[in-house]
């Protein structure tokens, strides 16, 4: 199992230009629903807004979305990302002046998503489960 706890919090200041790479390997086959979930906060706390949140059930498309005000927005789909089953994997998400851009291991591009919130940002939260060697920096 991973040494991480979970949920796994990264104090950092991520502005246009930064990145958060997260690697790991999934320990149960797609058809158990390994998880992974990616939340970049505004604030120090767990009500404060999200600039953008990345969540993953390996084996179907991930749902982008973000919390502004303490209201979820519209969820946009991410359809191509080729992580493959027990294999292990790299996401890296990317702050862009525009949005954010993610990127698989295998993809130079799986998708992007818009700004809706400052895109400053305080802290990032990953949860994950049943997923192995998960290493997360910026």
């Amino acid at each position: 199992m991973s040494s991480l706890p979970v949920p796994y919090t990264l104090p950092v200041s991520l502005s246009v230009g930064s990145c958060v790479i997260i690697t790991g390997t999934p320990i149960l086959t797609f058809v158990k629903d390994p998880q992974l979930e990616v939340n970049f906060y505004t604030g120090t706390d767990e009500d404060s807004d999200i600039a953008f949140q990345f969540r993953l059930h390996f084996g179907h498309p991930a749902i982008m979305n973000s919390r502004v005000f303490g209201i979820w927005r519209y969820e946009e789909k991410c359809y191509y990302l080729p992580f493959e089953d027990g294999k292990p994997f790299e996401l890296c998400i990317y702050v862009r002046h525009k949005g954010y851009k993610v990127s698989t291991s295998g993809a130079s591009s799986a998708g992007g998503f818009r700004h809706r919130a400052p895109s400053a940002c305080t802290a990032v939260l990953c949860s994950f489960q049943n997923l192995t060697n998960i290493k997360v920096g910026s």
